[in-house]
């Protein structure tokens, strides 16, 4: 079973990295696209998180489980807005 602290730890680092992959979108909406490097790595940064908090979620208790699902859903819509500008 997930301690308490992992799954604190672990939202801490989505938020993180939800941070940091907003900052890239707002960059590649005024730049258009010229910080591509950064961009593909917040991406990707946002795919290791949700492949992480699958994992997580299989050792979770329901309570930790919707945590871990309200914070999925973050990250797959940055993940959403990000492909879409990547036109």
């Amino acid at each position: 079973m997930a301690t308490r602290q992992s799954v604190e730890e672990f939202l801490q680092r989505c938020e993180d990295v939800i941070r940091y992959a907003k900052e890239q979108y707002t960059e590649a909406q005024k730049q258009e696209h010229y910080n591509i490097t950064e961009y593909t790595n917040a991406q990707q940064m946002l795919e290791r998180a949700v492949i992480d908090l699958a994992h997580l979620a299989r050792s979770c208790n329901a309570q930790q489980r919707e945590q871990l699902h309200r914070m999925r859903l973050q990250l797959e819509q940055l993940q959403n807005d990000m492909i879409l500008l990547d036109r």
